[in-house]
């Protein structure tokens, strides 16, 4: 069991920097929680704390159900994954695998039957005897991975270890540790910034902001049912829009949010006319950037064969039954008021 539980954690620097006040969470055995938000939020603190590398100021950690608060590193049965490389650049890939093996006096054979087992999960096999200038940065990472693999922890912790890859190598890395969580059934915690890493890799969601869980759940739960007006904002790829003014007051809120895709299209009639600012082609989906007069700057999804160019006048009309609304606090509304008003 390498079920992770945080009860009521606190972190502050030189006695008067507050970086995460009050905090608990608990993250099941198995499953793939990714921690995100914005920077400064404080879940890279977080994550150092699990890990034993960052003192806690308050509160307590345990493990597998072992309290590790004051526990070494080392005594936590953790792995993790830093998003440099950090690899001996004089040691092939074999070596900088095993290194952390050797250390521990490990015998050969069982050495090179990790390694192995390794290098066939990560698809390393070729590349054992290279060095790592000899690699790109996708299997710079991988090897960084495989060193965690073969120390079997009970949990692995990453911290951004995708952000110093191009687009392309951190699309493909996703892909292979999404992979390798299904392998392994191993219990993974993700730092990143990046809420489309976090929508494609996570079991679990755990949204941050200063040092705080504004919501944590399933990726689909909070894409759908966003609790507070930060999360709505920053959950979704482009994000939602958010309405303020006469709009939203006439809704009963503070704030009105409607995802991209469910804003129906005219050229005719509809609730909020607009003219089209931006187009981007994205091959299969397009994002048309519409301002309006009365609902303000929008962003709507339509798919690749509408003809739309900018400087067309558009008539835009939400899906009532999946707005938003948020009150003065940014705290999500009983959406109901959204169907009696638009009824």
């Amino acid at each position: 069991m390498s079920e992770v539980t945080l009860t009521n954690i606190a972190k502050i620097f030189h006695g008067k920097t507050t970086v995460i006040p009050d905090l608990s969470l608990r993250i099941d055995d198995g499953s793939f929680t990714v921690l995100v938000g914005p920077s400064g939020c404080g879940k890279s603190t977080l994550l150092r704390m699990i890990a034993g590398l960052e003192s806690v100021t308050r509160g307590s950690i345990s493990i597998g159900g072992q309290d590790v608060t004051f526990a070494e590193p080392c005594d936590r049965n953790i792995a993790m994954v830093f998003q440099s490389y950090a690899l001996y650049p004089h040691m092939s890939v074999a070596r900088n695998i095993d290194f952390g093996m050797r250390l521990a006096k490990v015998p050969a054979e069982e050495r090179q039957a990790k390694v192995d087992e390794a290098a066939r999960l990560l698809h390393l096999e070729e590349l054992l005897e290279r060095k790592p200038a000899e690699l790109s940065g996708g299997q710079r990472q991988r090897v960084a991975i495989g060193r965690a693999i073969v120390r079997n922890p009970g949990v692995f912790l990453f911290d951004e270890p995708l952000s110093n890859l191009d687009a392309a190598l951190r699309n493909k890395m996703r892909v292979e540790l999404a992979e390798l969580h299904q392998r392994l059934d191993a219990t993974m915690i993700y730092v990143t910034h990046d809420q489309v890493e976090a929508m494609t890799l996570a079991d679990k969601i755990v949204v941050m902001n200063a040092g705080r869980i504004e919501q944590s759940g399933t990726p689909m739960e909070l894409y759908q049912r966003p609790k507070t007006l930060f999360v709505a904002g920053f959950i979704g790829s482009p994000k939602m829009n958010l309405i303020e003014g006469q709009v939203a007051a006439s809704y009963g809120a503070t704030t009105l949010g409607i995802r991209p895709e469910h804003l129906d299209v005219s050229r005719d009639s509809g609730d909020w006319q607009g003219r089209v600012r931006v187009i981007e082609m994205l091959g299969a989906d397009i994002f048309a950037y519409i301002d309006s007069e009365v609902a303000g700057s929008m962003i709507v999804r339509l798919s690749s064969d509408s003809d739309i160019h900018p400087g067309d006048t558009l008539y835009l009309t939400p899906r009532h039954e999946l707005l938003h609304c948020f009150d003065a606090n940014g705290i999500r509304m009983d959406t109901s008021l959204v169907h009696a008003r638009s009824a």
